[in-house]
């Protein structure tokens, strides 16, 4: 099991990087909703005209926010040094808690 090797997973992702995507976003929601109310005199027409623009435009914008995700995903090997390293601290945090000391029984 020694020759396993080990990785660390980092998320790179910034409000920067989505920004534009939710800016976009915004500007669809609020084409949708000013095509519901050019079309309020039929009602029918607003909710399939919101809807429309909705349904359609989703799956577009979440692939590219899942993309966009996935693209900041690095994984780094980590040498053995390191995970020992990291292995001996969480021991040494473990064992500065303080413990919880079970209820006493009456």
């Amino acid at each position: 099991m020694n020759g396993l090797q080990k990785y660390r997973l980092a998320c790179t992702l910034s409000f920067g990087d989505i920004y534009a995507q939710v800016i976009i976003w915004l500007i669809v929601i609020f084409l949708g909703l000013a095509s519901s109310l050019a079309l309020m005199a039929k009602p029918t027409y607003a909710l399939l005209a919101s809807g429309l623009v909705l349904v359609i435009s989703l799956p577009f914008l979440l692939f590219a926010f899942v993309t966009t995700l996935l693209n900041h995903i690095e994984l780094s090997p980590i040498s053995m040094v390191e995970s020992t390293n990291t292995r001996d601290k969480v021991e040494e945090t473990l064992q500065k808690r303080p413990r919880a000391e079970a209820p006493q029984a009456s």
